[in-house]
Protein backbone atom coordinates (compact mmCIF):
# COMPACT_ATOMS: atom_id res chain seq x y z
CA UNK A 1 0.00 0.00 0.00
CA UNK A 2 2.75 2.71 0.79
CA UNK A 3 3.89 2.52 -2.51
CA UNK A 4 0.99 2.33 -3.97
CA UNK A 5 0.19 6.01 -2.11
CA UNK A 6 3.88 7.57 -2.80
CA UNK A 7 3.11 6.85 -6.71
CA UNK A 8 -0.19 8.61 -6.73
CA UNK A 9 0.40 11.89 -8.31
CA UNK A 10 -3.06 13.25 -5.88
CA UNK A 11 -1.54 11.80 -2.70
CA UNK A 12 1.57 13.21 -3.22
CA UNK A 13 -0.53 16.82 -4.31
CA UNK A 14 -2.28 16.36 -1.09
CA UNK A 15 0.91 16.00 0.90
CA UNK A 16 2.32 19.01 -0.31
CA UNK A 17 -0.93 20.63 0.33
CA UNK A 18 -0.79 19.99 4.12
CA UNK A 19 2.77 21.40 4.43
CA UNK A 20 1.47 24.85 2.41
CA UNK A 21 -1.64 25.65 3.98
CA UNK A 22 -2.69 26.30 7.74
CA UNK A 23 -5.58 24.07 7.67
CA UNK A 24 -7.18 25.91 10.38
CA UNK A 25 -7.45 29.03 8.59
CA UNK A 26 -10.08 27.18 6.16
CA UNK A 27 -13.52 28.06 6.18
CA UNK A 28 -15.49 25.02 7.04
CA UNK A 29 -16.87 23.21 3.82
CA UNK A 30 -15.38 21.63 0.65
CA UNK A 31 -12.00 23.10 -0.80
CA UNK A 32 -11.76 22.08 -4.12
CA UNK A 33 -7.44 21.53 -5.00
CA UNK A 34 -7.95 18.87 -7.76
CA UNK A 35 -11.37 18.81 -9.44
CA UNK A 36 -13.05 15.53 -8.86
CA UNK A 37 -9.19 14.25 -7.78
CA UNK A 38 -8.85 15.84 -4.66
CA UNK A 39 -10.45 18.02 -2.20
CA UNK A 40 -10.49 19.02 1.49
CA UNK A 41 -13.32 19.14 3.71
CA UNK A 42 -13.05 21.44 6.43
CA UNK A 43 -16.32 19.59 9.21
CA UNK A 44 -17.07 20.47 12.65
CA UNK A 45 -18.35 17.09 14.10
CA UNK A 46 -20.19 15.91 17.34
CA UNK A 47 -17.67 12.93 18.39
CA UNK A 48 -19.21 9.60 19.32
CA UNK A 49 -18.36 6.86 21.99
CA UNK A 50 -16.81 3.66 20.34
CA UNK A 51 -19.75 1.87 20.32
CA UNK A 52 -21.56 4.42 18.35
CA UNK A 53 -19.07 5.21 15.89
CA UNK A 54 -19.44 2.78 12.56
CA UNK A 55 -16.77 1.50 10.80
CA UNK A 56 -16.49 2.84 6.85
CA UNK A 57 -15.27 1.76 3.73
CA UNK A 58 -14.48 3.62 0.63
CA UNK A 59 -13.66 2.48 -3.23
CA UNK A 60 -12.52 5.39 -5.33
CA UNK A 61 -10.89 7.72 -2.73
CA UNK A 62 -8.39 7.65 0.04
CA UNK A 63 -9.33 9.40 2.99
CA UNK A 64 -6.51 11.74 5.30
CA UNK A 65 -7.76 12.56 7.94
CA UNK A 66 -6.17 15.87 10.08
CA UNK A 67 -7.69 16.67 14.03
CA UNK A 68 -7.34 20.06 14.20
CA UNK A 69 -9.05 21.51 17.48
CA UNK A 70 -8.51 18.10 19.62
CA UNK A 71 -7.36 14.46 19.65
CA UNK A 72 -9.54 11.92 18.08
CA UNK A 73 -9.85 8.17 18.10
CA UNK A 74 -10.52 6.15 15.13
CA UNK A 75 -11.66 2.38 15.10
CA UNK A 76 -9.51 0.36 12.70
CA UNK A 77 -10.49 -3.19 11.23
CA UNK A 78 -8.97 -4.61 7.98
CA UNK A 79 -11.89 -4.43 4.89
CA UNK A 80 -11.14 -8.55 4.29
CA UNK A 81 -12.02 -9.06 7.80
CA UNK A 82 -15.61 -7.27 7.96
CA UNK A 83 -18.40 -9.28 7.55
CA UNK A 84 -21.31 -7.76 8.10
CA UNK A 85 -21.66 -4.63 5.79
CA UNK A 86 -24.88 -2.13 7.07
CA UNK A 87 -26.87 -1.92 3.82
CA UNK A 88 -24.70 -1.50 0.22
CA UNK A 89 -22.14 0.83 -1.32
CA UNK A 90 -23.41 4.44 -1.94
CA UNK A 91 -21.62 4.91 -5.06
CA UNK A 92 -22.54 8.22 -5.49
CA UNK A 93 -20.78 9.02 -1.78
CA UNK A 94 -18.02 6.40 -2.02
CA UNK A 95 -18.99 5.13 1.54
CA UNK A 96 -20.05 1.26 2.82
CA UNK A 97 -20.85 1.10 6.36
CA UNK A 98 -20.20 -2.10 8.42
CA UNK A 99 -21.71 -3.04 11.98
CA UNK A 100 -18.81 -4.99 12.73
CA UNK A 101 -16.88 -3.93 15.71
CA UNK A 102 -13.13 -2.23 15.13
CA UNK A 103 -10.55 -4.54 16.35
CA UNK A 104 -8.57 -1.67 17.75
CA UNK A 105 -8.48 2.22 17.97
CA UNK A 106 -5.74 4.82 17.16
CA UNK A 107 -5.69 8.60 18.38
CA UNK A 108 -4.45 11.14 16.62
CA UNK A 109 -3.18 14.34 18.22
CA UNK A 110 -4.12 17.68 16.37
CA UNK A 111 -2.24 18.31 13.35
CA UNK A 112 -1.54 14.68 13.23
CA UNK A 113 -2.17 13.03 9.56
CA UNK A 114 -4.00 9.67 9.66
CA UNK A 115 -4.38 7.95 6.19
CA UNK A 116 -7.05 5.43 5.07
CA UNK A 117 -6.95 3.32 2.19
CA UNK A 118 -9.98 1.30 0.67
CA UNK A 119 -8.10 -1.98 2.37
CA UNK A 120 -8.61 -0.39 5.58
CA UNK A 121 -11.85 0.03 7.67
CA UNK A 122 -12.34 3.11 9.81
CA UNK A 123 -14.47 4.35 12.61
CA UNK A 124 -13.81 7.86 12.97
CA UNK A 125 -14.93 10.36 15.37
CA UNK A 126 -14.30 8.55 18.36
CA UNK A 127 -13.88 11.08 21.46
CA UNK A 128 -15.87 13.30 23.65
CA UNK A 129 -17.41 16.68 22.58
CA UNK A 130 -16.97 18.50 19.08
CA UNK A 131 -13.87 18.52 17.00
CA UNK A 132 -13.07 20.83 14.39
CA UNK A 133 -11.08 18.94 11.70
CA UNK A 134 -9.43 18.06 8.06
CA UNK A 135 -10.60 15.34 5.74
CA UNK A 136 -9.08 15.13 2.23
CA UNK A 137 -10.16 13.01 -0.92
CA UNK A 138 -7.92 11.07 -2.44
CA UNK A 139 -8.79 9.91 -5.72
CA UNK A 140 -7.28 6.54 -6.08
CA UNK A 141 -5.02 5.44 -9.06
Amino acid sequence: MEARLMTNPFYAKAIQYLKEHDLRALEPGKHVIDGDNLWVNIVDSKLKTPQEARLEVHDKYIDIQVPLSGPESFGIKARKDCKQPDGEMNPEKDILFYKDPVDFTITAQPGEVITFAPETAHAPLIGKGEIHKAIFKVKVV
